[in-house]
């Protein structure tokens, strides 16, 4: 009799107090999770347990753990050697004869270098967006230097402490920082990330209607982005003549012009080039042009210039200054040394 009272009494107060253990969380809703945040299998199953298999909450409650975590990892892996990466470009507005984009008939735009350890990581996709957000956001900050140059090292600090602006959605409002975003980044990827330098160019020839500015941009290596890769090249290129607005004004002008900024910007990616013009095979212009193509393939690519100049009609006279010039550029490659020479070269 007193055996069975203590029997009943027992499984009444593990009723009481037992708690009931969430539903294990499905594959259906770890994978829209992962879709969501990109984390990995075990993170998306913690967060889904944790909130009792509501997204909503499991989105909420990451983006607090990706706070801790990613500070805790970004702590652990600090001082570790980032040889690997990637270039990237973004080109808001390439100069004169294009509609639309940030500066009419102006230049701006932008070149990083974002670090890893490993070229694992170098080729993953949530390290490209990051890479190609976090140039997007360096061509909209403005140059504060007052320096006449081209083109203007951005400062670190001051670009990771701005909101990074998505590529992808110009519209979406900045959920955070270029800190913040390469800090998560690294809770996500397990490696280490640094942003190791970034350029920016903000030229504006509106004024002048005789002469021109345009960009040319390039990058070797690309695989998933074709603004981004192991070798990145941004030319300010000038354009003078008094048929410029005429010839701009025509699709074939402008197509020709095209190919031939792509033509300069592979030079000086695929050459060894270091200035423009000077002595010896490392000066661009004393370069055959053989990115042109064509007739003016063994031509030196400062005679190249010349003979297209001529061809479409951009020089009158031979006597006047007019024609195509490259007043700058910039050539990086991931992990090379950085010292003036490889920022700029006039």
């Amino acid at each position: 009799m007193f055996n069975l009272l203590r029997l009943q009494s027992a499984r009444l107060v593990s009723r009481c107090y037992s708690t009931q253990q969430p539903a294990k969380a499905s594959v259906k809703l770890v994978t829209e999770l992962r879709k969501l945040t990109e984390v990995s299998i075990s993170k998306a199953r913690e967060a889904l347990a944790a909130t009792n298999n509501d997204v909503s909450a499991a989105l909420e409650w990451l983006e607090k753990d990706l706070v801790t975590t990613g500070a805790k990892k970004a702590a652990r892996v600090q001082g570790r050697s980032t040889t690997q990466g990637l270039i990237s470009t973004s080109v808001l507005s390439n100069g004169v004869g294009v509609k639309g984009g940030a500066g009419y008939g102006g230049v701006r735009a932008a070149m990083i270098e974002l670090n890893c350890e490993t070229d694992f990581v170098g080729r993953n996709e949530l390290f490209g967006r990051l890479a190609a957000d976090i140039a997007h956001t360096a061509a909209y900050i403005p140059d504060v230097t007052g320096s006449k140059a081209a083109f203007q090292p951005s400062s670190l600090d001051l670009l990771q402490d701005a909101p990074l602006l998505s590529r992808a959605d110009p519209s979406a409002t900045p959920s955070g920082t270029i800190a913040s975003a390469i800090r998560d980044a690294i809770a996500k990827l397990g490696e280490n990330i640094t942003l190791r330098r970034a350029v920016t160019v903000v030229e504006n020839s509106a004024q002048n209607t005789d002469l021109g500015l345009r960009l040319a941009s390039y990058v070797h290596g690309s695989i998933n982005d074709p603004n981004q890769g192991r070798i990145g090249a941004l030319a300010l290129l000038a354009l003078k003549s008094k048929s410029l607005p005429q010839l701009l004004a025509t699709e074939a002008f402008r197509d020709d012009l095209g190919r031939l900024e792509r033509a300069l910007a592979r030079q000086i990616v695929g050459f060894e080039t270091h200035s423009i013009e000077g002595d010896g095979e490392g000066a661009l212009y004393n370069q055959p042009f053989m990115m042109l193509g064509g007739d003016s393939s063994d031509a030196p690519v400062r005679d190249a210039l010349v003979a297209w100049g001529k061809q479409k009609c951009l020089i009158s006279q031979p006597s006047v200054d007019e024609g195509v010039a490259v007043l700058d550029f910039a050539k990086w490659t991931v992990g090379e040394p950085i010292n003036v020479n490889s920022e700029s070269r006039a």
